[in-house]
């Protein structure tokens, strides 16, 4: 009789412990953990053969933007000036490829950030600004 009580508690304790992991790492329906509110659309700039679409883009604080590569040549895509890159470094995304994108850091601090291809670092087609609010 004591041992079957011993069992009992022994399997509720290892029950609780294990929903409680469970609750901690949240669950796959998002019940537990809902999703962070953004409240931000998401911004797409455009890489084409004719160069960045929209050029100029407002974005919220908190923001990410994605750069979408789809030109048939890769872009390396970074923050003014070139060619250190340091007005913005959230922007510095770096090399995409033909018919890849890649996602900015989180747009923190309200200010104006241009960017550029750091291979065509003249090309103004390829020259777009962000605006954070």
């Amino acid at each position: 009789m004591i041992r079957v009580r011993t069992m009992i508690i022994w399997s509720l304790a290892v029950a609780g412990s294990l929903a409680m992991m469970g609750c901690s790492r949240g669950s796959s329906d998002g019940v537990t953990n809902p999703p962070p509110a953004s409240g931000n659309p998401s911004t797409t700039i455009t890489i084409s053969s004719t160069g960045v679409s929209p050029k100029a883009v407002t974005v919220s604080r908190g923001s990410q933007v994605t750069f979408t590569n789809s030109d048939t040549q890769a872009h390396n895509m970074n923050s003014n000036p070139h060619p250190v890159h340091t007005d913005c470094p959230e922007l510095n995304v770096g090399l995409i490829n033909s018919g890849e994108s890649r996602q900015t850091g989180a747009l923190n601090t309200a200010r104006t950030c241009g960017y550029h291809d750091h291979n065509q670092s003249t090309n103004t087609a390829l020259q777009g600004t962000i605006t954070i609010q």
